[in-house]
């Protein structure tokens, strides 16, 4: 059995993944909290945003009112938040010793550009192949659940709240659905780095689910 001091070396950053409405953004502030608890140095971030560049980025791609934007835009504008991110906080943090949370990373695009928007997976992958991009998760949990169900309870979450939906909740449940299978194809191509998570019941059903994940790392 590994020693505290042995695991905490081998994981350093924890992506967390899912379709709009599959609960992750709640899952991933739950676990920190229990970090905190815990006294485990950590960092929360998310994509696109992380820096004050990133965050000015996020309001374009996710603007309603941006429905014309090409699928190359798209994908090129979440790279250029993602490279800002990962070496002005992700590469520095690790460096540190911190371990990283982060609420969505590349796993998005595949599963959004490419098996959602239809662009091709070889120009993504080509594109995170630049050194600026390489960067991959030690482990990264992926929250399924029903497209359609998770996609009622985002618009819900919305409307509760009295915000816009963001452009890709206005887009269609094929849509959804094809990203959702995106997920699941390269779930099932890395099985070593990603984790299923059942995304079904309470917040605090689905945060023991986490909990059981990760446990062994914290």
């Amino acid at each position: 059995m590994r020693r505290p001091s042995e695991a905490a070396t081998l994981l350093r950053f924890v992506t967390f993944e899912g379709i709009e409405g599959s609960g992750k953004t709640t899952q991933i502030q739950m676990l920190s909290e229990t970090l905190e608890e815990r006294g485990v140095d950590h960092l929360l971030t998310r994509e696109p945003g992380g820096t004050p560049i990133g965050d000015q980025i996020r309001k374009v791609v996710l603007h309603p009112a941006h429905s014309a934007m090409s699928a190359t835009c798209e994908l090129l504008l979440y790279a250029a938040a993602r490279a800002q991110h990962i070496e002005q906080v992700i590469r520095p943090a690790i460096k540190q010793g911190r371990l990283v949370l982060c609420d969505r990373f590349t796993d998005a695009t595949r599963a959004y550009q490419g098996h959602g928007r239809g662009l091709p997976l070889e120009l993504i992958e080509r594109l995170h192949a630049l050194e600026v991009l390489s960067l991959r998760p030690d482990r990264t949990l992926l929250f399924d659940i029903d497209a359609a169900a998770a996609l009622a309870r985002a618009r819900e979450r919305d409307h509760t709240k009295s915000a816009d939906e963001t452009r890709f909740e206005q887009e269609t449940l094929a849509f959804h659905e094809r990203v959702r299978d995106g997920y699941l194809d390269l779930a099932r191509r890395e099985k070593d780095r990603l984790v299923v998570i059942d995304a079904k019941g309470t917040a605090e059903e689905v945060q023991g689910r986490v909990l059981a994940a990760v446990e062994r790392f914290l």
